[in-house]
Protein backbone atom coordinates (compact mmCIF):
# COMPACT_ATOMS: atom_id res chain seq x y z
CA UNK A 1 0.00 0.00 0.00
CA UNK A 2 1.54 3.56 -1.43
CA UNK A 3 -0.61 6.68 0.39
CA UNK A 4 0.36 10.41 -0.21
CA UNK A 5 -1.27 13.15 1.80
CA UNK A 6 -3.34 16.11 -0.21
CA UNK A 7 -1.28 19.13 -1.36
CA UNK A 8 -1.74 22.07 -0.17
CA UNK A 9 -4.67 24.64 -1.28
CA UNK A 10 -3.61 26.01 -4.58
CA UNK A 11 -0.46 23.60 -4.77
CA UNK A 12 -0.36 22.19 -8.47
CA UNK A 13 0.28 18.05 -9.18
CA UNK A 14 1.25 17.36 -12.52
CA UNK A 15 2.85 14.27 -13.74
CA UNK A 16 6.40 15.34 -13.01
CA UNK A 17 5.84 15.56 -9.26
CA UNK A 18 3.86 12.75 -8.47
CA UNK A 19 7.13 10.55 -7.81
CA UNK A 20 8.30 13.61 -5.63
CA UNK A 21 4.25 13.17 -3.50
CA UNK A 22 4.86 9.39 -3.73
CA UNK A 23 8.73 9.97 -2.24
CA UNK A 24 8.37 13.47 0.27
CA UNK A 25 4.52 13.30 1.49
CA UNK A 26 3.03 9.99 2.16
CA UNK A 27 1.25 7.40 1.12
CA UNK A 28 -1.06 6.90 -1.25
CA UNK A 29 -3.19 3.95 -3.04
CA UNK A 30 -1.98 2.37 -6.24
CA UNK A 31 -5.55 2.38 -7.70
CA UNK A 32 -5.29 6.48 -6.62
CA UNK A 33 -2.00 6.54 -8.58
CA UNK A 34 -3.37 5.06 -11.76
CA UNK A 35 -6.24 7.14 -11.54
CA UNK A 36 -4.04 10.40 -11.52
CA UNK A 37 -1.50 8.97 -13.86
CA UNK A 38 -4.44 8.34 -16.67
CA UNK A 39 -6.11 11.87 -15.89
CA UNK A 40 -2.66 13.54 -16.65
CA UNK A 41 -2.07 11.67 -19.74
CA UNK A 42 -5.69 12.49 -21.43
CA UNK A 43 -4.73 16.16 -20.50
CA UNK A 44 -1.72 15.87 -22.84
CA UNK A 45 -3.89 13.90 -25.47
CA UNK A 46 -6.49 16.37 -25.36
CA UNK A 47 -5.40 19.98 -24.65
CA UNK A 48 -7.95 22.03 -22.44
CA UNK A 49 -10.69 24.65 -24.21
CA UNK A 50 -12.53 27.33 -22.51
CA UNK A 51 -15.02 29.80 -24.15
CA UNK A 52 -16.40 32.74 -22.66
CA UNK A 53 -18.39 35.68 -23.98
CA UNK A 54 -18.27 39.32 -21.79
CA UNK A 55 -21.43 40.40 -21.40
CA UNK A 56 -23.23 43.52 -23.30
CA UNK A 57 -24.82 46.08 -22.43
CA UNK A 58 -28.02 47.43 -23.68
CA UNK A 59 -27.52 48.94 -27.21
CA UNK A 60 -30.24 51.44 -29.37
CA UNK A 61 -31.63 50.60 -32.72
CA UNK A 62 -28.85 51.87 -35.56
CA UNK A 63 -25.96 51.55 -33.30
CA UNK A 64 -23.10 49.19 -34.40
CA UNK A 65 -22.65 45.79 -31.84
CA UNK A 66 -19.17 44.09 -31.40
CA UNK A 67 -19.56 40.30 -30.13
CA UNK A 68 -16.41 38.76 -28.87
CA UNK A 69 -16.12 35.46 -28.10
CA UNK A 70 -13.02 34.81 -25.89
CA UNK A 71 -11.57 31.31 -25.63
CA UNK A 72 -8.23 29.54 -24.70
CA UNK A 73 -6.62 26.52 -25.43
CA UNK A 74 -3.43 24.72 -26.46
CA UNK A 75 -4.79 23.10 -28.99
CA UNK A 76 -5.36 23.49 -32.72
CA UNK A 77 -7.99 25.56 -34.03
CA UNK A 78 -10.46 24.28 -36.42
CA UNK A 79 -13.29 26.38 -36.78
CA UNK A 80 -15.24 29.20 -34.60
CA UNK A 81 -18.90 29.45 -35.70
CA UNK A 82 -21.27 32.62 -34.36
CA UNK A 83 -25.08 30.78 -33.61
CA UNK A 84 -28.41 33.24 -33.36
CA UNK A 85 -30.50 31.21 -31.20
CA UNK A 86 -34.72 31.75 -31.98
CA UNK A 87 -37.69 29.67 -30.74
CA UNK A 88 -36.53 29.65 -27.03
CA UNK A 89 -33.13 27.83 -27.78
CA UNK A 90 -34.93 25.38 -30.57
CA UNK A 91 -33.43 26.82 -33.45
CA UNK A 92 -29.94 28.00 -34.21
CA UNK A 93 -29.11 29.73 -37.05
CA UNK A 94 -25.81 30.04 -38.16
CA UNK A 95 -24.47 33.81 -39.20
CA UNK A 96 -21.02 33.74 -39.40
CA UNK A 97 -17.96 30.97 -39.94
CA UNK A 98 -14.54 31.34 -39.74
CA UNK A 99 -12.61 27.87 -41.26
CA UNK A 100 -9.18 27.74 -39.53
CA UNK A 101 -7.83 25.10 -42.08
CA UNK A 102 -8.05 26.87 -44.68
CA UNK A 103 -8.25 31.04 -43.25
CA UNK A 104 -11.08 31.77 -44.84
CA UNK A 105 -14.31 33.30 -43.49
CA UNK A 106 -18.61 33.82 -44.58
CA UNK A 107 -21.34 35.05 -43.47
CA UNK A 108 -24.27 33.14 -43.70
CA UNK A 109 -26.87 35.74 -44.55
CA UNK A 110 -26.26 36.81 -47.86
CA UNK A 111 -29.92 36.22 -48.29
CA UNK A 112 -31.02 39.50 -46.40
CA UNK A 113 -27.56 41.68 -47.08
CA UNK A 114 -24.35 41.23 -45.38
CA UNK A 115 -24.45 42.59 -42.50
CA UNK A 116 -21.65 40.82 -40.58
CA UNK A 117 -17.89 41.91 -40.25
CA UNK A 118 -14.83 39.70 -38.84
CA UNK A 119 -12.92 41.85 -36.78
CA UNK A 120 -10.51 38.82 -35.29
CA UNK A 121 -10.73 35.51 -35.72
CA UNK A 122 -13.45 35.15 -33.04
CA UNK A 123 -15.15 38.72 -33.14
CA UNK A 124 -17.92 39.76 -35.26
CA UNK A 125 -19.32 43.03 -35.50
CA UNK A 126 -23.05 43.52 -36.55
CA UNK A 127 -23.70 47.42 -37.94
CA UNK A 128 -26.76 49.07 -37.33
CA UNK A 129 -28.68 46.63 -35.25
CA UNK A 130 -32.05 46.48 -35.94
CA UNK A 131 -35.36 44.73 -33.31
CA UNK A 132 -35.04 41.85 -34.75
CA UNK A 133 -31.12 41.16 -33.64
CA UNK A 134 -32.46 40.95 -30.10
CA UNK A 135 -31.75 37.59 -28.53
CA UNK A 136 -29.32 34.97 -27.42
CA UNK A 137 -26.05 34.34 -29.57
CA UNK A 138 -23.73 31.42 -29.00
CA UNK A 139 -20.01 31.09 -29.96
CA UNK A 140 -19.54 27.79 -30.68
CA UNK A 141 -15.51 27.03 -31.08
CA UNK A 142 -13.98 23.25 -32.07
CA UNK A 143 -10.00 22.34 -32.15
CA UNK A 144 -8.39 18.93 -32.88
CA UNK A 145 -8.06 15.97 -30.87
CA UNK A 146 -4.69 15.63 -30.32
CA UNK A 147 -5.03 11.80 -30.01
CA UNK A 148 -6.61 10.81 -33.14
CA UNK A 149 -6.32 13.80 -35.23
CA UNK A 150 -9.56 13.64 -36.58
CA UNK A 151 -11.93 14.41 -33.80
CA UNK A 152 -12.97 17.83 -32.70
CA UNK A 153 -13.59 19.01 -29.28
CA UNK A 154 -16.05 21.44 -28.99
CA UNK A 155 -16.60 24.21 -26.26
CA UNK A 156 -19.30 27.44 -26.79
CA UNK A 157 -19.92 30.63 -24.65
CA UNK A 158 -23.65 32.48 -25.32
CA UNK A 159 -24.82 36.26 -24.66
CA UNK A 160 -27.50 37.89 -24.98
CA UNK A 161 -28.13 40.92 -27.22
CA UNK A 162 -30.77 43.80 -26.19
CA UNK A 163 -31.72 46.14 -28.86
CA UNK A 164 -33.69 48.92 -27.49
CA UNK A 165 -35.88 50.70 -29.96
CA UNK A 166 -37.36 54.86 -28.94
CA UNK A 167 -40.55 55.70 -29.90
CA UNK A 168 -41.16 56.79 -33.19
CA UNK A 169 -44.77 58.04 -32.65
CA UNK A 170 -47.08 59.59 -30.30
CA UNK A 171 -50.35 61.29 -30.60
CA UNK A 172 -53.19 62.64 -28.75
CA UNK A 173 -56.78 61.93 -29.81
CA UNK A 174 -60.04 62.44 -27.90
CA UNK A 175 -62.13 59.05 -27.41
CA UNK A 176 -65.27 59.20 -28.46
CA UNK A 177 -65.82 61.85 -30.24
CA UNK A 178 -67.00 63.97 -32.51
CA UNK A 179 -69.59 64.29 -29.56
CA UNK A 180 -72.21 67.04 -28.88
CA UNK A 181 -72.08 70.19 -26.72
CA UNK A 182 -74.30 68.89 -23.00
CA UNK A 183 -76.08 72.19 -21.03
CA UNK A 184 -77.84 70.14 -18.33
CA UNK A 185 -75.63 67.28 -17.63
CA UNK A 186 -71.88 66.72 -16.57
CA UNK A 187 -70.33 64.73 -19.39
CA UNK A 188 -66.39 63.10 -18.92
CA UNK A 189 -63.66 63.34 -21.21
CA UNK A 190 -61.06 61.03 -22.11
CA UNK A 191 -57.51 62.15 -23.69
CA UNK A 192 -56.08 58.84 -24.75
CA UNK A 193 -52.05 58.83 -25.58
CA UNK A 194 -51.16 56.29 -27.94
CA UNK A 195 -46.62 55.74 -28.55
CA UNK A 196 -45.32 53.17 -31.15
CA UNK A 197 -42.64 51.79 -31.88
CA UNK A 198 -40.96 51.50 -28.38
CA UNK A 199 -39.12 48.69 -27.04
CA UNK A 200 -38.79 48.32 -24.20
CA UNK A 201 -42.27 49.72 -23.80
CA UNK A 202 -42.10 53.26 -22.50
CA UNK A 203 -43.50 55.25 -19.44
CA UNK A 204 -46.33 57.83 -20.22
CA UNK A 205 -47.91 60.56 -18.04
CA UNK A 206 -49.78 63.40 -18.57
CA UNK A 207 -49.35 67.38 -17.66
CA UNK A 208 -51.43 70.34 -17.46
CA UNK A 209 -50.34 73.66 -18.29
CA UNK A 210 -46.80 71.94 -17.58
CA UNK A 211 -47.92 70.48 -14.55
CA UNK A 212 -48.07 67.39 -13.63
CA UNK A 213 -51.28 65.70 -13.26
CA UNK A 214 -52.05 63.65 -9.68
CA UNK A 215 -53.83 60.80 -11.17
CA UNK A 216 -55.84 57.72 -9.78
CA UNK A 217 -55.19 54.41 -11.46
CA UNK A 218 -57.25 51.94 -12.15
CA UNK A 219 -57.18 48.99 -14.76
CA UNK A 220 -59.45 48.57 -17.91
CA UNK A 221 -61.35 45.58 -18.20
CA UNK A 222 -60.04 42.64 -20.42
CA UNK A 223 -61.38 42.52 -23.87
CA UNK A 224 -63.84 39.70 -22.78
CA UNK A 225 -65.11 41.58 -20.34
CA UNK A 226 -65.92 44.11 -22.18
CA UNK A 227 -67.64 42.57 -25.36
CA UNK A 228 -67.88 44.13 -29.12
CA UNK A 229 -70.51 46.54 -28.09
CA UNK A 230 -70.24 49.79 -27.57
CA UNK A 231 -71.79 49.93 -24.12
CA UNK A 232 -68.92 47.73 -22.73
CA UNK A 233 -66.65 50.69 -24.02
CA UNK A 234 -68.25 53.16 -22.52
CA UNK A 235 -69.01 51.14 -19.20
CA UNK A 236 -64.91 50.80 -19.30
CA UNK A 237 -64.43 54.52 -17.89
CA UNK A 238 -64.46 55.12 -14.73
CA UNK A 239 -67.15 56.20 -12.24
CA UNK A 240 -66.28 59.65 -11.14
CA UNK A 241 -67.12 60.64 -7.66
CA UNK A 242 -69.62 63.92 -8.91
CA UNK A 243 -71.75 61.50 -11.41
CA UNK A 244 -73.74 59.96 -8.28
CA UNK A 245 -74.16 63.99 -7.59
CA UNK A 246 -78.04 64.10 -7.89
CA UNK A 247 -78.01 67.91 -8.27
CA UNK A 248 -76.29 67.12 -11.91
CA UNK A 249 -79.57 65.93 -12.98
CA UNK A 250 -81.38 68.93 -12.38
CA UNK A 251 -82.01 71.14 -15.36
CA UNK A 252 -81.65 75.19 -13.64
CA UNK A 253 -84.70 76.84 -13.17
CA UNK A 254 -83.29 79.58 -15.24
CA UNK A 255 -83.47 77.88 -18.74
CA UNK A 256 -86.83 76.67 -18.24
CA UNK A 257 -90.03 77.81 -19.31
CA UNK A 258 -93.38 77.98 -17.60
CA UNK A 259 -94.66 75.00 -18.50
CA UNK A 260 -91.14 73.28 -17.53
CA UNK A 261 -89.84 73.22 -21.14
CA UNK A 262 -86.56 74.24 -22.02
CA UNK A 263 -87.22 77.49 -24.68
CA UNK A 264 -85.35 76.88 -28.38
CA UNK A 265 -81.99 78.10 -28.40
CA UNK A 266 -79.81 78.73 -31.37
CA UNK A 267 -78.13 75.70 -30.78
CA UNK A 268 -81.29 73.86 -31.38
CA UNK A 269 -82.79 72.08 -34.78
CA UNK A 270 -85.99 74.66 -35.22
CA UNK A 271 -89.10 72.53 -34.13
CA UNK A 272 -92.77 72.77 -34.62
CA UNK A 273 -94.91 73.97 -31.64
CA UNK A 274 -98.71 72.22 -31.80
CA UNK A 275 -101.50 73.43 -29.69
CA UNK A 276 -104.90 72.03 -29.35
CA UNK A 277 -107.39 74.57 -32.11
CA UNK A 278 -104.15 76.00 -33.58
CA UNK A 279 -102.31 75.54 -37.09
CA UNK A 280 -98.48 74.39 -36.64
CA UNK A 281 -96.71 77.64 -36.09
CA UNK A 282 -93.12 77.82 -38.52
CA UNK A 283 -90.60 80.50 -37.83
CA UNK A 284 -89.60 82.49 -41.34
CA UNK A 285 -86.39 84.00 -42.31
CA UNK A 286 -88.64 87.35 -42.45
CA UNK A 287 -89.58 87.11 -38.60
CA UNK A 288 -86.84 85.21 -36.90
CA UNK A 289 -83.43 87.52 -36.00
CA UNK A 290 -80.44 85.45 -36.93
CA UNK A 291 -77.03 86.35 -35.71
CA UNK A 292 -74.13 85.85 -37.72
CA UNK A 293 -72.28 83.45 -34.86
CA UNK A 294 -73.83 82.42 -31.41
CA UNK A 295 -71.73 81.07 -28.80
CA UNK A 296 -73.70 78.93 -26.28
CA UNK A 297 -72.04 78.16 -23.02
CA UNK A 298 -74.77 78.09 -20.30
CA UNK A 299 -73.62 75.44 -17.26
CA UNK A 300 -75.66 75.04 -13.95
CA UNK A 301 -73.71 75.23 -10.59
CA UNK A 302 -73.48 71.73 -10.03
CA UNK A 303 -70.65 72.03 -12.98
CA UNK A 304 -68.15 74.67 -11.35
CA UNK A 305 -65.69 72.46 -10.32
CA UNK A 306 -61.60 73.84 -9.51
CA UNK A 307 -60.35 70.41 -8.01
CA UNK A 308 -61.53 67.88 -10.47
CA UNK A 309 -60.35 63.78 -10.21
CA UNK A 310 -58.21 62.61 -12.95
CA UNK A 311 -58.23 58.70 -13.20
CA UNK A 312 -55.40 57.09 -15.30
CA UNK A 313 -55.14 53.66 -17.10
CA UNK A 314 -52.65 52.29 -19.87
CA UNK A 315 -52.29 48.98 -21.79
CA UNK A 316 -49.54 47.42 -23.69
CA UNK A 317 -50.00 45.76 -27.19
CA UNK A 318 -46.86 43.29 -28.01
CA UNK A 319 -46.82 43.96 -31.59
CA UNK A 320 -44.81 41.54 -34.28
CA UNK A 321 -41.90 43.45 -34.44
CA UNK A 322 -41.01 42.92 -30.87
CA UNK A 323 -41.93 46.52 -30.20
CA UNK A 324 -44.46 47.73 -27.90
CA UNK A 325 -47.67 49.64 -28.35
CA UNK A 326 -48.90 51.58 -25.26
CA UNK A 327 -51.94 53.87 -25.00
CA UNK A 328 -52.46 55.90 -21.84
CA UNK A 329 -55.73 57.14 -20.54
CA UNK A 330 -56.70 60.53 -18.57
CA UNK A 331 -60.31 61.02 -17.90
CA UNK A 332 -62.07 63.56 -15.98
CA UNK A 333 -65.46 65.22 -15.48
CA UNK A 334 -65.24 68.22 -17.82
CA UNK A 335 -65.67 71.29 -17.10
CA UNK A 336 -66.07 73.58 -19.72
CA UNK A 337 -65.46 77.01 -18.04
CA UNK A 338 -61.99 75.93 -16.93
CA UNK A 339 -60.96 73.56 -19.14
CA UNK A 340 -61.77 75.63 -22.65
CA UNK A 341 -58.11 76.73 -23.23
CA UNK A 342 -56.51 74.22 -20.68
CA UNK A 343 -53.07 72.53 -22.49
CA UNK A 344 -52.79 68.72 -22.00
CA UNK A 345 -49.59 67.59 -22.86
CA UNK A 346 -48.77 63.62 -23.31
CA UNK A 347 -44.98 63.09 -22.21
CA UNK A 348 -43.43 59.59 -23.20
CA UNK A 349 -39.77 58.79 -21.36
CA UNK A 350 -37.59 55.73 -22.56
CA UNK A 351 -34.01 54.34 -21.75
CA UNK A 352 -33.51 55.03 -25.48
CA UNK A 353 -34.24 58.75 -25.23
CA UNK A 354 -32.06 61.11 -23.79
CA UNK A 355 -35.06 63.84 -23.46
CA UNK A 356 -39.39 62.78 -22.95
CA UNK A 357 -40.87 63.05 -26.28
CA UNK A 358 -43.78 64.98 -25.94
CA UNK A 359 -47.19 65.86 -27.71
CA UNK A 360 -49.87 68.88 -26.79
CA UNK A 361 -53.13 69.57 -27.46
CA UNK A 362 -55.36 72.57 -26.42
CA UNK A 363 -59.11 72.04 -25.56
CA UNK A 364 -61.13 74.56 -27.30
CA UNK A 365 -64.61 75.20 -28.29
CA UNK A 366 -65.27 76.00 -31.89
CA UNK A 367 -65.93 79.50 -32.65
CA UNK A 368 -67.05 81.14 -36.06
CA UNK A 369 -67.00 78.30 -38.71
CA UNK A 370 -65.94 79.40 -42.05
CA UNK A 371 -68.55 78.67 -44.70
CA UNK A 372 -67.68 78.21 -48.34
CA UNK A 373 -70.99 77.71 -50.76
CA UNK A 374 -70.27 76.22 -54.49
CA UNK A 375 -71.03 77.32 -57.16
CA UNK A 376 -71.30 81.19 -55.49
CA UNK A 377 -73.72 81.70 -58.19
CA UNK A 378 -76.33 78.81 -57.74
CA UNK A 379 -78.91 78.91 -60.92
CA UNK A 380 -81.78 76.77 -60.65
CA UNK A 381 -81.53 72.69 -61.06
CA UNK A 382 -78.07 73.82 -59.87
CA UNK A 383 -76.80 71.08 -57.14
CA UNK A 384 -75.01 73.35 -54.45
CA UNK A 385 -72.74 72.41 -51.85
CA UNK A 386 -72.30 74.60 -48.31
CA UNK A 387 -69.16 73.44 -46.84
CA UNK A 388 -67.23 74.27 -43.45
CA UNK A 389 -63.66 75.43 -44.19
CA UNK A 390 -62.18 75.91 -40.90
CA UNK A 391 -62.76 78.14 -37.79
CA UNK A 392 -61.57 81.27 -36.40
CA UNK A 393 -59.44 78.85 -33.57
CA UNK A 394 -57.94 75.48 -33.22
CA UNK A 395 -60.68 73.49 -32.30
CA UNK A 396 -60.12 70.24 -29.91
CA UNK A 397 -61.79 67.89 -29.59
CA UNK A 398 -63.03 67.20 -33.51
CA UNK A 399 -66.70 69.33 -34.14
CA UNK A 400 -69.65 67.61 -34.64
CA UNK A 401 -71.63 69.39 -37.59
CA UNK A 402 -75.41 69.21 -37.76
CA UNK A 403 -77.00 71.08 -40.67
CA UNK A 404 -80.71 72.71 -40.02
CA UNK A 405 -82.69 74.88 -42.62
CA UNK A 406 -84.27 77.84 -40.97
CA UNK A 407 -88.03 78.32 -40.74
CA UNK A 408 -88.33 74.45 -42.35
CA UNK A 409 -87.05 71.34 -43.66
CA UNK A 410 -84.22 70.72 -45.71
CA UNK A 411 -84.46 69.64 -49.17
CA UNK A 412 -85.03 66.18 -48.86
CA UNK A 413 -87.76 66.19 -46.00
CA UNK A 414 -85.00 66.08 -42.97
CA UNK A 415 -85.11 67.89 -40.25
CA UNK A 416 -81.30 68.20 -40.11
CA UNK A 417 -78.19 66.02 -41.51
CA UNK A 418 -74.78 65.47 -40.06
CA UNK A 419 -71.48 66.15 -41.65
CA UNK A 420 -68.87 68.44 -43.10
CA UNK A 421 -70.37 69.10 -46.15
CA UNK A 422 -74.46 70.21 -47.04
CA UNK A 423 -75.55 69.07 -50.44
CA UNK A 424 -78.62 70.40 -51.87
CA UNK A 425 -79.38 68.32 -55.15
CA UNK A 426 -81.06 70.30 -58.33
CA UNK A 427 -82.31 73.66 -56.22
CA UNK A 428 -85.36 74.88 -57.34
CA UNK A 429 -86.62 78.24 -57.43
CA UNK A 430 -88.58 77.74 -54.24
CA UNK A 431 -85.72 77.58 -51.89
CA UNK A 432 -84.38 81.44 -53.39
CA UNK A 433 -83.35 83.38 -49.83
CA UNK A 434 -83.65 80.27 -47.56
CA UNK A 435 -81.59 80.37 -44.59
CA UNK A 436 -79.11 77.44 -43.83
CA UNK A 437 -78.08 77.26 -39.97
CA UNK A 438 -74.41 75.05 -39.49
CA UNK A 439 -73.94 74.17 -35.66
CA UNK A 440 -70.69 73.19 -34.57
CA UNK A 441 -70.26 71.86 -31.05
CA UNK A 442 -68.16 69.59 -28.66
CA UNK A 443 -67.92 69.04 -25.26
CA UNK A 444 -66.35 72.56 -24.47
CA UNK A 445 -69.02 74.55 -26.46
CA UNK A 446 -71.33 75.24 -29.67
CA UNK A 447 -71.58 77.59 -32.26
CA UNK A 448 -74.03 78.43 -34.52
CA UNK A 449 -73.41 79.91 -38.56
CA UNK A 450 -75.76 81.35 -40.83
CA UNK A 451 -75.64 81.17 -44.77
CA UNK A 452 -78.50 82.54 -46.95
CA UNK A 453 -78.66 80.88 -50.31
CA UNK A 454 -79.94 82.93 -53.27
CA UNK A 455 -80.95 80.84 -56.20
CA UNK A 456 -81.00 82.68 -59.75
CA UNK A 457 -82.85 82.17 -62.86
CA UNK A 458 -81.54 79.12 -65.17
CA UNK A 459 -81.45 80.82 -68.99
CA UNK A 460 -81.19 77.42 -70.38
CA UNK A 461 -83.79 75.86 -68.13
CA UNK A 462 -85.78 79.58 -69.21
CA UNK A 463 -85.24 79.11 -72.89
CA UNK A 464 -86.80 75.39 -72.79
CA UNK A 465 -90.27 76.34 -71.26
CA UNK A 466 -90.60 79.29 -73.85
CA UNK A 467 -89.89 77.07 -76.61
CA UNK A 468 -92.56 74.42 -75.43
CA UNK A 469 -94.80 77.39 -74.65
CA UNK A 470 -94.94 78.55 -78.38
CA UNK A 471 -95.07 75.07 -79.36
CA UNK A 472 -98.70 74.68 -77.43
CA UNK A 473 -100.38 77.55 -79.44
CA UNK A 474 -98.92 76.05 -83.04
CA UNK A 475 -100.52 72.75 -82.48
CA UNK A 476 -103.31 74.24 -81.82
CA UNK A 477 -103.58 76.07 -84.55
CA UNK A 478 -102.44 73.08 -86.44
CA UNK A 479 -105.39 71.19 -85.14
CA UNK A 480 -108.34 73.27 -86.07
CA UNK A 481 -106.79 73.80 -89.72
CA UNK A 482 -107.06 70.12 -90.07
CA UNK A 483 -110.19 69.89 -88.29
CA UNK A 484 -111.87 72.31 -90.78
CA UNK A 485 -110.77 70.84 -94.12
CA UNK A 486 -112.01 67.74 -92.82
CA UNK A 487 -115.32 69.46 -92.24
CA UNK A 488 -114.98 71.20 -96.13
CA UNK A 489 -113.96 67.63 -97.46
CA UNK A 490 -117.20 65.85 -95.82
CA UNK A 491 -119.78 68.74 -96.91
CA UNK A 492 -118.69 68.46 -100.81
CA UNK A 493 -119.10 64.47 -100.22
CA UNK A 494 -122.69 65.04 -99.18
Amino acid sequence: MVGITQPKPGEHVNADGVWDLLQNKGKMTVFSLCLLLCADLLDLAVGYLTVTIEPLPPVVVGETVTLKCNFKTDGRLREIVWYRVTDGGTIKQKIFTYDAMFNTNYSHMEDYRRREDLVYQSTVRLPEVRISDNGPYECHVGIYDRATREKVVLASGNVFLTVMSPPNNISVVAENTPAPFSRYQAQNLTLVCTAKGGKPAPSVYFKRDGELIEVISYTLPSANDQGSSSAGVRGARPLISRDLDDTKLQRSLSLLDPEGRSPRLYTESPQRVHTHGQQAYEPSPATEVIPETVVSREFPRWVHSTDPLYYFSHTHIPQSDGSVVVQARLTWTLNPQLDNDALFSCEVKHPALSMPMQTEVTLAAPKGPKLLMSPSRAKVGDTVRITVQGFQNEVFPEPLFTWTRVGGRLLDGSTQREGRELILERVPAELNGSMYRCTAQNPLGSTDTHTRLIVFENPSMMKNTQNLNNEAPRMDMLGLTWMALVLTVTVELT
